[in-house]
This record gives C-alpha cells, sequence and structure tokens, in this order.
C-alpha cells in the first residue's frame, strides 16, 4: 500500500461521522400569504416561506397543500439559511420584478384555507388553521397576511406585503384601531390544530365491571407533540356524555393517551355506541361506531379498518387477532384528505416510535464541525510524517 493510500484510509478512519441536517417543526414556516391576490388582478395570488436557521435547506419532496386538495404543491429546490422562498400562481407575473422559486396551480380560497406544510418524510412541519376565515389580509386594500410569530397574523403595512423580504413591523399608533379593536377570540382564529389526532382503540364490554374498566384511547400521529386543551370527546347513543380534556393536557409526537371510564364519565353502550372527537373550534376531525361489543374484545384501528381484538394494547401498539373484521365505520373530516390517507395509519408499526427513545440534535454547529475536521487531519498529517520518516 502507498503513503497516498494510507493517508486516504487514515483520513477515513478519523474523520467524525456527522449527521445530515433535517428540518424540525417550524424551521421552515409559512411565512406570508397574499390569499387576495394583486391590485392590477386578483388571480395573482402567492405564498411565501421561510428558512429560520443559519443552514440552506432542501424542499426536494415536500410539499404544501390546502386541506380541500387545491393547491396542493410538490415543493422543489432550496432554500436559502435565513432566507425567503416564494410560490406564485400560475405564471411568474404575480410578483412583478421578484422572480418566483416555484410556480404552482390551483387558487386560494378568498373565505379561508387550511394550508399544511410537509418535509420529504411526510411530518406536518407547519399548519395554519383558517378553514372559517383568513386570520388576517384584506381583499379591498390588498393588504397581505403577514405572520407575526408561531400562532399570530397581521395585515401587510402596505398593499402587495413584502414578497421575499422581511414582515413589516407595525407601529401600534399606525395601526390604530385595528390593533386595539382586535379580541382575543379573534388571535384564537389562527391557532394551529394539526390533523393526525386520532381515536385508536376502545374497550365498550371488558371482562370485569364495565362501569371500572372501560376505557379509550387516541394517538397522535404527527411528529409534534400536541396541546388538547379545550378538545372534547363523547360518546354518541344513550345519555350521551362529553368530557372535555383539561388546559394542560398533552400528548407527545406517536404516542398514546388513555382515558378510563372513570374519568372520563362516558359510558360505552355494548349493544351498539360510538365515539366523536372534536377541536376546540366545535369541529368533528374523527369518530368512529360500531354496532355490538364482543366481551373482552376492544376495538381497534388498523390499516384494513376496524377490528375486534382479544389482545388488549392500551397505550400500546394495536395487535390484530384471529377475530372476525368488526361491524363498524371509520369517521373522518372528509374534507381533509389527510384525514382519509392518515387514518389507517395508527397501527402500521413503522410509523410508531417509543417516547423512551433519546433523540439527537438534529445538526452540529459549523463551527464545531470545522474545528474537529482541523484536529483530525492535524493528527493524520503528523502520523503520516511520523510513518514516512520511519521508512527513511
Amino acid at each position: 500500500m502507498t503513503n497516498l493510500s494510507r493517508a486516504v484510509v487514515l483520513l477515513f478512519l478519523f474523520l467524525p461521522v456527522l449527521p445530515i441536517q433535517a428540518a424540525s417543526p417550524l424551521d421552515i414556516m409559512i411565512n406570508e400569504i397574499s390569499w387576495m391576490g394583486e391590485e392590477k388582478n386578483g388571480n395573482d395570488e402567492w405564498l411565501e416561506l421561510y428558512n429560520s436557521t443559519n443552514l440552506p435547506i432542501s424542499l426536494d419532496g415536500w410539499s404544501l397543500k390546502a386541506a380541500d386538495g387545491t393547491p396542493e404543491i410538490k415543493l422543489s429546490g432550496e432554500i436559502s439559511a435565513n432566507g425567503f422562498y416564494l410560490l406564485e400562481r400560475t405564471d411568474d407575473d404575480s410578483v412583478p420584478g421578484i422572480p418566483a422559486d416555484q410556480i404552482y396551480k390551483g387558487a386560494l380560497e378568498n373565505n379561508g384555507e387550511n394550508l399544511e406544510l410537509y418535509d420529504d418524510k411526510g411530518n406536518l412541519v407547519d399548519f395554519l388553521d383558517c378553514s372559517s376565515k383568513w386570520s388576517a389580509g384584506d381583499n379591498i386594500t390588498k393588504q397581505t397576511m403577514e405572520r407575526i410569530d408561531s400562532k399570530n397574523w397581521q395585515n401587510s403595512k402596505n398593499a402587495g406585503g413584502t414578497p421575499k423580504a422581511k414582515n413589516g413591523i407595525i407601529n401600534t399608533a399606525e395601526s390604530g384601531s385595528q390593533s386595539s379593536s382586535t379580541p382575543t377570540q379573534e388571535k384564537s382564529k389562527s391557532l394551529a390544530y394539526p390533523s393526525g389526532i386520532v381515536i385508536n382503540e376502545i374497550l365498550p364490554s371488558p371482562e370485569g365491571k364495565d362501569s371500572e374498566e372501560e376505557w379509550l384511547e387516541i394517538f397522535n400521529q404527527n411528529d409534534l407533540e400536541t396541546s388538547l386543551a379545550d378538545w372534547k370527546i363523547s360518546d354518541i347513543t344513550g345519555v350521551v356524555k362529553t368530557y372535555t380534556f383539561p388546559e394542560e393536557t398533552k400528548i407527545p409526537a406517536k404516542e398514546f393517551l388513555v382515558l378510563t371510564r372513570p374519568v372520563s364519565k362516558i359510558t360505552l353502550n355494548n349493544e351498539g355506541d360510538g365515539l366523536k372527537l372534536i377541536r376546540p373550534d366545535g369541529k368533528t376531525v374523527d369518530s368512529v361506531e360500531y354496532v355490538k361489543a364482543p366481551k373482552g374484545q376492544s376495538f381497534n384501528r388498523t390499516a384494513e379498518g376496524w377490528v375486534w381484538s382479544d389482545i388488549l394494547t392500551p397505550g400500546s401498539l394495536n395487535e390484530d387477532s384471529e377475530t372476525e373484521p368488526g361491524v363498524g365505520t371509520i369517521k373522518t373530516d372528509e374534507t381533509n384528505p389527510e384525514f382519509q390517507v392518515k387514518e389507517g395509519l395508527a397501527a402500521v408499526s413503522q410509523s410508531f416510535e417509543k417516547s423512551q427513545r433519546q433523540k439527537i440534535p438534529n445538526s452540529f454547529p459549523p463551527y464545531l464541525i470545522a474545528a474537529s475536521l482541523a484536529v483530525f487531519s492535524g493528527a493524520v498529517i503528523f502520523s503520516l510524517k511520523r510513518l514516512i520518516s520511519s521508512k527513511n
């Protein structure tokens, strides 16, 4: 082996293994929306993403979509560190003088949309719930909808907004009645309620006492911890009971939450019943119904549909026994395609991650990487010089 070959081998042996940069929630965010179009043409809509990190991030395989399916944009290219990514509708004339990073098709509804941003692994990175009304922006003045922070939005200071530039800062005195008259409930409309919170397993007819041993299970399919504050779950038959989740209730990413009957006060009737999961805004996001509950079996969500199983798995992966499929239905928010896609995921073992798993950081700071490389390279070169000297 030549000295050069030894150098190459040693260099690779000493090089540290560095993690690949991956996006965390809100590393990339929906930052500004011109849902009303421009002054010259209301069809000249555009959207803007922002990279809040100090590293460029590839958007290949990412997607930005509305809950009703239009628009549904497959992203590509790269968003620079602390930079912007501009999407213009139909052509590159939506924002005169500023080139688009991507052209898309499909109009935004003027009365509001749900928008979801997914990375190349299908993880929900950002979510905007404006299904009943846009949180900001003006169709008359053509002021755009600008993001203030993770939960709040404002009208842009000027018509046309700030495409591919920092959002404007509106002075309270200048904004006048707009700021002072905005009630707290208006701000609450911009709160994010991510999809992927589902009813996963229920036990209506336990071997023991129904009043003590009935339970239901919720699963969070997302890679984000989700607050269930003020969410509700209720049954649908007989004496209907509704349980409201306390303010402090949170469900970790890819984890379960089990409610027993003594806690929820919900009675699951053995001869047939169902459950509805309801967001704080009153929207039912998931539901399930069954006809008759076999003794000692739970009703499980699986990739093929709901089935009865004598293997009870509260707080863990669902397991199918050899029992026949149950007579039941999965009902989700039909206006949200993501629910239709995700409704079977809770039983797919590949999509689960245990909470005990240790997490590692997405990336090391660049200066640490450079310093590590310098130290290891110096050590290798020093070793090679000694090796060559000894040979001579």
